[in-house]
């Protein structure tokens, strides 16, 4: 029973405001002595304005704090952007971590794969069972999505129930795995749903969205009608499409080879799961070259256009196993997330110039997101009638096109949230209600660092300007001991003139030297920083940039 003064909060840390980097709290509680339960611990991929950083992950100091208080962590699925920090955060954080059993499998997969990642202790929950964490009673329930396992979970508190959907999609036929539990959901929903805090990824989009039984049919056409070998990249994690692929080999009697590691991991968890009984095992990469080219069924990693996957060194003749000769075939079955629009163009122009045939989403069914379209986020309200409805898992457009289509469903309380935001749900009138400390760590080799760190910064600016260095050494009496030596990384070798950047180093170094007096040329602070300020203004001037410059003065 409720004492009275209870409360219950909804906190995003990731995954609100943006696609990717999924994480929530959720507070029950005294308030000031909440009991806290976490889902999910996901990752957003770097863009190209971040160099030499791979994954951001979220800021947990505002959860750190109350680690005691932390009950749990339950992961919805075992796509990256859900369960892809949990290796570097868990330390912090300490607390037991729930999941089915795929999603378990795939971290087990990568904790081996990856040397000094910590050794994390899940307990395996199977989809329609329910669990109690802490204060709060979890039921995972079974929805359809681009992986296996996927689940809604209906947390029940004293003070209502929440539907935190995770990613969903209502397909009856999805390939791999359960549908949606459409009866479950009803039931939920006939009991009372006081928040639902859904996935607006493809809520700008009308309709529903197609079938992996669809898709399905569509890859057995293509490959039963080409000539040449076929290739299918995918995200690696689409077991279904993973399957689809190799049934439509069978079909004709294609063996297939499977390229990329990602892809690899993957499809040894899904056969210890069972999810490709009866499909032969994958040959590798090395059996490429000694099957027939109408015999042969690639599955590759980088529908993404990630720069070292496999489609991508296909495409420019790169790869130390397989090529491609004009007549093959390459079907993109994904679709592009926005932001790798340039670099999966790269990739298709390379494969056309190649003169082999591309095939995409745009010109044939090849792929079914695993997100829901308007019409079934309308049903999902039919079903479930949430007193509180809270976009989450979208940008600002997603958000308020959400919010706005949950009105019209009838929804009494809507509540646009942020990434830090403070939500209150109960008791009294939902609402934001305080700010937590928010924001994103990035991972920088085996470290992280602050989204702001002064080091990716300068990182950033070397990327645009380059670097000089210089080093000298100046005698007691102020002379130069010596020819400096000046190193250039990332700089033009001339400029726009057809000047020689060197030369154009070495006279504002020698000048600047040559005109401070004696006795500040003994001053190693001076002579630094006025050879500093010099070659980069000269090199400005002659190239329209200004590099990092780097000047040690040693004294002898």
């Amino acid at each position: 029973m409720n004492e009275g003064n209870d409360e219950l909060v909804f906190v995003p840390l990731g995954g609100v405001g943006e696609i990717g980097m999924n994480l929530a709290l959720y507070g029950f509680g005294r308030k000031g002595h909440l009991k806290w339960l976490m889902v999910d611990c996901g990752v957003a991929f770097a863009g190209p304005d971040l160099a030499g950083i791979d994954l951001i992950i979220p800021d947990t100091t505002f959860i750190e704090k109350m680690r005691a208080d932390l009950a749990g962590l339950v992961l919805t699925h075992g796509h990256e952007d859900h369960i892809g920090a949990v290796a570097d955060l868990w330390p912090r954080l300490g607390c037991p971590v729930y999941a089915t059993r795929f999603a378990a499998a795939l971290l087990e997969a990568k904790r081996l794969a990856e040397p000094g990642a910590p050794d994390v202790q899940i307990t395996v929950v199977a989809q329609g069972a329910a669990i109690a964490i802490g204060p709060f009673d979890v039921e995972f329930i079974a929805v359809a999505h681009s992986i296996p396992e996927s689940s809604a979970l209906a947390i029940r508190t004293p003070l209502g129930t929440i539907l935190h959907s995770g990613d969903w999609k209502i397909d009856a036929a999805p390939g791999i795995g359960k549908p949606i539990d459409a009866k479950r959901l009803v039931a939920i929903g006939a009991e009372g749903v006081l928040a639902l805090v859904s996935d607006s990824t493809n809520i700008l989009r009308e309709g529903v969205s197609p079938s992996e039984a669809d898709v399905g049919k569509t890859l057995r056409d293509i490959v039963g009608n080409a000539s040449g070998r076929v290739v299918v990249t995918t995200f690696a994690s689409n077991v279904a499409r993973i399957r689809a692929v190799a049934e439509a080999a069978m079909a004709v009697k294609r063996t297939v080879v499977l390229v990329g590691r990602a892809m690899e991991r993957v499809v040894a968890v899904a056969r210890d799961c069972g999810y490709l009984d009866g499909i032969p095992d994958f040959f590798s990469q090395d059996a490429f070259a000694h099957l027939p080219r109408d015999k042969l069924v690639v599955l590759a990693t980088g529908s993404q256009g990630e720069s070292r996957a496999a489609i991508a060194r296909i495409s420019e003749g790169d790869h130390p196993a397989v090529s491609l000769n004009p007549g093959d075939k390459v079907i993109f079955s994904s679709r592009t997330i926005p932001g790798n629009e340039r670099e999966v163009g790269r990739i298709i122009n390379n494969l056309i110039r190649s003169g082999v045939e591309v095939v995409t989403d745009r010109t044939a069914l090849v792929h079914a997101s695993g997100h829901p379209r308007r019409g079934e986020v309308a049903q999902l309200y039919a079903w479930t009638r949430p007193q509180i409805a809270i976009p989450a898992h979208g940008e600002d457009i997603h958000l308020a096109e959400h919010a706005a289509f949950a009105k019209l469903q009838g929804t009494r309380h809507v509540i646009m949230a942020r990434n830090g935001d403070v939500v209150l749900l109960a008791p009294g009138p939902p609402g934001i209600v305080g700010e937590a400390p928010s924001g994103r760590l990035c991972k920088d080799g085996n470290t992280l660092v602050p989204f702001g760190a002064e080091a990716l910064k300068t990182r950033q600016r070397l990327a645009v300007s380059g670097i000089i260095t210089i080093a000298l050494a100046v005698t007691r009496q102020g002379d130069l001991a010596g020819v400096p030596d000046v190193m250039t990384a990332g700089i033009p070798a001339r400029a726009r003139d057809g000047a020689a950047i060197d030369a154009i180093v070495d006279d504002a170094l020698f000048q600047t030297f040559d005109q401070l007096p004696r006795q500040k040329r003994r001053d190693a602070d001076i002579v630094s920083t006025a050879i500093e300020k010099a070659v980069r203004s000269a090199i400005n001037g002659a190239w329209g940039k200004r590099p990092a410059v780097h000047v040690l003065v040693v004294e002898v």
